[in-house]
């Protein structure tokens, strides 16, 4: 069993910037894939970013390509996601998610699920 807590989320102004991280129990964590999701008022459930279980390979949406940055710490049992130059349309709730394989950007791939953390982005 994997469980996910995620950290970092709060109030910010636009072109700002916040760090979220996510801690993962178990001792498989360098097994899994991990992703960032969001979920906006209103809106559905998406892909934000991915990371494989090495790191080597990062996946990122276009809505926030060049602004968001994937990490991950096996050592740490960490993932994390830097988020710049943020936009009120970011505003979200923002969830890490795990899976054993490779990345993907499919919300029904992933097996684990944190709780969330609430971002709101004012302007």
């Amino acid at each position: 069993q994997v469980q996910l807590v995620e950290s970092g989320g709060g109030l910010v102004q636009a072109g700002g910037s916040l760090r979220l991280s996510c801690a993962a129990s178990g001792r498989t964590f360098s097994s899994l894939a991990m992703a960032w999701f969001r979920r906006a008022p209103g809106k559905e459930r998406e892909f934000v970013a991915g990371i494989s279980v090495g790191g080597r390979m990062t996946s990122t949406a276009d809505s926030v390509k060049g602004r968001f940055t994937i990490y991950r710490d096996n050592a740490k049992n960490t993932v994390a996601l830097q988020m710049n130059s943020l936009k009120s349309e970011d505003t979200a709730v923002y969830s890490c998610a795990a899976r054993y394989g490779s990345i993907s950007s499919h919300i029904y791939d992933y097996d684990y699920w944190g709780q969330g953390t609430q971002v709101t982005v004012s302007s």
